[in-house]
């Protein structure tokens, strides 16, 4: 029985067949690290390290590839942004549509006297800009926003949020786990000046990649939270100010960066349009064919709406991670089942402490196999 895979959403799989190549390329024929030699590989890894870093640059709209840091994965961007920028007495706004790598950070800074206000989302799980403008205060120094949620696919407006950020003179920090590689983005037009992702997701490239983008200036007030080997100013023994050096000590992953700079390739291939109407034409498919399902209930935006390609879903009698367990055994259907390490969100929704089943179809999945799915939800529907 031929794997169905829809966990998109945790990591993309499968991934573009010169992903794979690249990785094997450089653990077969290259193998130096990043920045600490001059033999001609080491010239070779630079160069493709460079390429990455400016294919990326020109994904999103920026300028200077050297505002492009690698990290290892979305959850370290996101912690070098919360913890290199907050300061005690600081005030956040983020929402309750966050994933725990933003929750997490800001419970654990609630010690050093850093406070957070979480606004509501509307049973489809946008967020209100208005509500984030009235949330605002005297101390607010940053406002945390996930551009598109990993439980419901909802698409927030992040334009209208970086306005309000830039008429309160606050940073605004943008989580796009669930964006980058699927949907357009541009840094400028966003007015966002720290944007966080996995390399591993809609980028296509290998688990333990990431970057995090710098706006000009964020530099000054974003302390690294590492120290260390650079590669460069070598005789000095404290940390380079220069980007992406203040932010990249010791290693890179290397072999995950080859991987994702022909992920990324592959990306700016098809084009982020094309890809989007692709998600929206498999999630449309998915929703119509589970739309009145005896006792399936639904969650997130319609059919159609501003969303990527993620849709959570309960049947009644299942717990979730049964649910998960049967399409598995029965279908080859890979899902995700549980709170999606949301759990604001699920509290929102009303679906807490189980949670939903969610399916997340990605850049090689096809019609095929959004029907397969439905027929077998029909089966268990009915059964």
């Amino acid at each position: 029985m031929a794997r169905i895979y829809l966990d998109n959403a945790a990591t993309s799989w499968p991934k573009a067949e010169a992903v794979y190549g690249a990785v094997d390329h450089y653990q077969r024929q290259l193998g130096a690290p990043a920045g600490r030699s001059s033999y001609a590989e080491a010239s070779d890894v630079e160069r493709m390290i460079g390429s990455c870093r400016k294919k990326i640059a020109t994904l999103i709209g920026a300028t200077d590839p050297f505002r492009i840091v690698f990290t290892f994965n979305g959850t370290d961007s996101l912690n070098l942004a919360l913890h290199g920028l907050l300061r005690p007495g600081d005030h956040v706004v983020t929402t309750v549509c966050e994933h725990n790598s933003v929750l997490r950070p800001l419970r654990f800074l609630a010690q050093r006297d850093i406070t957070t206000t979480y606004v509501p989302c509307d049973g489809h799980g946008y967020i209100d800009a208005d509500a984030i403008r009235e949330a605002i205060t005297s101390k607010t120094r940053l406002i945390a926003l996930i551009h598109a949620s990993n439980v419901t696919g909802a698409i927030q407006s992040a334009e209208a949020v970086g306005k309000i950020a830039a008429d309160h003179g606050v940073f605004f920090v943008l989580d796009a786990a669930q964006s980058l590689g699927h949907v357009p983005i541009d840094v400028t037009s966003l007015g966002c000046h720290l944007l966080a992702a996995p390399g591993h997701k809609g980028l296509l490239g290998p688990l333990g990649t990431g970057v995090l983008y710098i706006a000009p200036g964020v530099e000054q007030q974003l302390l690294p939270l590492r120290q260390g080997g650079t590669g460069t100013k070598s005789d000095e023994d404290r940390q380079p100010d220069s980007l992406p050096d203040r932010y990249e000590s010791g290693n890179l992953n290397v072999p995950g960066i080859a991987g994702l700079e022909a992920g990324v390739t592959h990306v700016q291939r098809l084009g982020e349009s094309h890809i989007l109407a692709h998600s929206r034409a498999l999630v449309q498919r998915l929703l119509a064919g589970l739309t009145g399902l005896p006792g399936l209930r639904l969650y997130g935006p319609p059919s159609g709406a501003n969303r990527v390609g993620v849709v959570s879903l309960n049947v009644a009698g299942y717990d979730p991670q049964e649910l998960a367990a049967v399409l598995d055994a029965n279908w080859r259907i890979q899902t995700r089942a549980g709170l999606h390490c949301a759990p604001r969100m699920h509290a929102a929704l009303g679906t807490s402490p189980s949670g939903t089943l969610r399916l997340s179809p990605g850049h090689f999945t096809t019609q095929d196999d959004i029907d397969a799915a439905i027929a077998a939800f029909a089966e268990i529907c009915r059964g």
